[in-house]
């Protein structure tokens, strides 16, 4: 017996596939009791997803709310973070960036003492982190460029935010490297 597999509905499909002797008793067609996790959008899908959300505030000043509406909403560190050992250097302003390895993904939290910064490292760590050092390697920060911001910042901030992309792949090359 062929089943006919064209017919819309899944309770059809069900009937359908239910005359058959290998479908009988089976629980193909019943889903797991447990939820079903998206997958991780990729580095590039983010990057690209920054791009286009900037891209449609027509002037900087609201691109610039949009950064500090990210700072803002960035968990600030603990004390107990805010170390020499974790601090970004070439940044004009304190930057603290943490990483966490679990799984093989690396797992980046940061804070800065200045709002603008916390925000730019937040655009950072919503795109690096919860991925795995190959993929951060493979994904440069190209999308920073194509955002315009290096082109409307200070040079300081500028070499600050290329500072903290700089730091995360080298804690990513130090993750990927074999032992």
């Amino acid at each position: 017996m062929v089943a006919d597999i064209s017919l819309q509905s899944p309770r059809q499909l069900d009937s359908a596939f239910s005359n058959i002797p290998a479908f009988q008793h089976s629980s193909i067609w019943h889903f797991p009791p447990f939820p079903i996790i998206p997958p991780v959008p990729s580095i590039l899908d983010k990057q690209s997803a920054l791009v286009d959300e900037f891209a449609a505030f027509p002037t900087w000043e609201e691109r610039y709310t949009r950064l500090i509406a990210m700072a803002k909403a960035l968990e600030p560190l603990a004390d107990a973070d805010r170390i020499d050992a974790n601090k970004v250097r070439g940044c004009s302003s304190q930057v603290w960036l943490v990483q966490r390895n679990d799984g093989g993904r690396l797992y980046f939290r940061a804070d800065s003492d200045a709002v603008l910064v916390r925000g730019l490292v937040a655009l950072l760590l919503h795109v690096y982190s919860g991925h795995t050092p190959r993929e951060i390697l493979g994904t440069p920060p190209d999308f920073l460029e194509d955002m315009g911001l290096n082109a409307h910042l200070s040079p300081n901030r500028a070499n600050g935010l290329a500072s903290m992309a700089a730091r995360i792949r080298q804690i990513a090359e130090a993750a990927h490297a074999p032992s």
